[in-house]
């Protein structure tokens, strides 16, 4: 994996809706994804680990800095596969995972992932896609800190334990019901 791989080409999102190894489980099958990496935003520790964030007092939350090729997906549907998987009307909460840590959040990078994102989350509520509000927070990008390799590719990886295949792979199904998916996790490119 790169520490760089945005380019002129390539832009980057980051998104946090609860657990990090759910978020990057679905977009490592989206086409025009070219990385998925969990980590931290949010927060005002420096380069935390897991179990600070976990903790839930550091203010960051999981998140997945996604780096993507806008000639082939765009932000906007990134947004609408983010808003499909997780559950934007709950406060610091994705079902069992209660916390800070697994808030609703859109990190953006530019001027244009605001205005995009901010105009979603109006469109969703004036259609009234969910039965409650839309509680996702909409800031601009702090500093993404990667999270610890055990937790890079943690679906591929461990897609047997048991909240991979009850929390994980529902949210996979859900992504492919609705977006189709002629990638498996872990073949982005």
């Amino acid at each position: 994996m790169t520490d760089n791989k945005t380019t002129p080409e390539f832009e980057t999102a980051i998104l946090g809706g609860g657990c990090f190894w759910c978020l990057e489980a679905v977009f490592d099958l989206v086409d025009g994804v070219e990385e998925v990496v969990p980590g931290y935003c949010g927060g005002q520790v420096e380069d935390p680990s897991y179990r600070q964030v976990c903790s839930g007092g550091t203010g960051h939350a999981e998140v997945i800095k996604i780096v993507f090729d806008p000639a082939r997906v765009s932000y906007r549907e990134l947004l609408d596969v983010f808003f499909t998987i997780h559950d934007p009307t709950t406060v610091d909460r994705q079902g069992n995972d209660v916390g800070p840590q697994y808030r609703s959040v859109i990190f953006v990078t530019s001027d244009a992932q605001l205005h995009t994102a901010l105009a979603v989350i109006e469109e969703m509520g004036e259609q009234r896609v969910f039965p409650r509000a839309i509680v996702t927070r909409v800031e601009r990008a702090p500093t993404f800190w990667p999270a610890e390799a055990e937790h890079h590719d943690y679906y591929v990886n461990n897609s047997d334990q048991p909240y991979c295949q009850y929390v994980v792979a529902p949210k996979i199904v859900k992504f492919r019901s609705r977006f189709g998916a002629p990638r498996t996790p872990g073949s982005r490119g």
